[in-house]
């Protein structure tokens, strides 16, 4: 067996960031060719990324970027497995090349660097994926911003807002963050069949059956309206205003004579 020094294996360690004994094996198996060991280390490691793949991603960072003029937006998720890789700073870099990427060439560029991914999961040992990508381009005047909840920065919203003040896009992304349910804007996207069958749900509830018939459309209209539009069903304009709980998301565009037209939430936390 060829003979490996210290410094042969420092230095393939400083080239590829494996372990000490993972370099010296991959020397050896190599007769001490360091390209031919850095290679072999390379599909080591992504054959163990590989293994890691299915494994639950619930740390990690949600960064966002909004243009200046606020007519341009992008958010993405990358998600990792431990709080300490999360924080590293080749994780870190990574999630800002993604976030530049998408900036640059839309969510579809979050392919181009997949197999970088790869290799970044098998130099920090866990699974690393890139839990979401969107970018939005502000149209009719409308504005875009964005939150990332600290410190963590596990959870972030992407928002598009026509009208109202400059800050209220912002107060929105922050209701949004905080309300996990939220899926739609209004009442009018709901798809009609989830309605329906949200409807008939509580329709043949022994809570609902127990009433008197003549009340009971009435009861499940309400029930509609509090449990499914403003909590479980997530429909925004429904929800109760974080920033004020006496008003109603609705209430609050209406006042400020705003719309949304779209948003975009990302949470590792699961």
């Amino acid at each position: 067996m060829t003979e490996i020094s210290a410094a042969l294996v420092k230095e393939l360690r400083d080239m590829t960031g494996a372990g000490m004994m993972d370099c010296k094996r991959a020397l050896q198996d190599t007769n001490g060719d360091l390209e031919a060991a850095k290679t072999l280390l390379r599909e080591r490691g992504l054959a163990s990324a590989a293994k890691r793949a299915g494994r639950e991603t619930t740390e990690g960072k949600v960064g966002y970027r909004v243009a200046d003029n606020g007519k341009r937006g992008v958010i993405v998720a990358v998600g990792c497995e431990t709080e300490p890789v999360s924080n590293n700073e080749e994780f870190s870099a990574f999630s800002v090349k993604v976030l530049e990427a998408v900036d640059r060439d839309g969510p579809d560029a979050v392919e181009q660097l997949d197999e970088e991914r790869q290799e970044l999961a098998a130099k920090l040992g866990e699974n690393i994926v890139v839990a979401g990508a969107a970018r939005f381009e502000a149209v009719d005047g409308a504005v875009i911003d964005g939150y990332a909840h600290p410190p963590a920065n596990k959870l972030g919203v992407l928002i598009q807002v026509r009208g109202g003040s400059d800050e209220i896009a912002r107060k929105l992304a922050m209701h949004i963050a905080a309300s996990p349910a939220t899926r739609w804007i209004g009442r009018e996207d709901v798809p009609a069949e989830i309605v329906t069958a949200e409807r008939e749900i509580y329709a043949t509830s022994d809570e609902v059956q127990s009433k008197p018939e003549q009340a009971r459309e009435k009861i499940v209209t309400g029930m509609l309206d509090k449990r499914f539009f403003a909590e479980r069903g997530g429909v925004l304009a429904d929800q109760p205003w974080i920033h004020d709980g006496s008003l109603t998301v609705g209430k609050v565009l209406e006042g400020a004579a705003a719309e949304v037209l779209e948003f975009q939430r990302f949470s590792l936390a699961g």
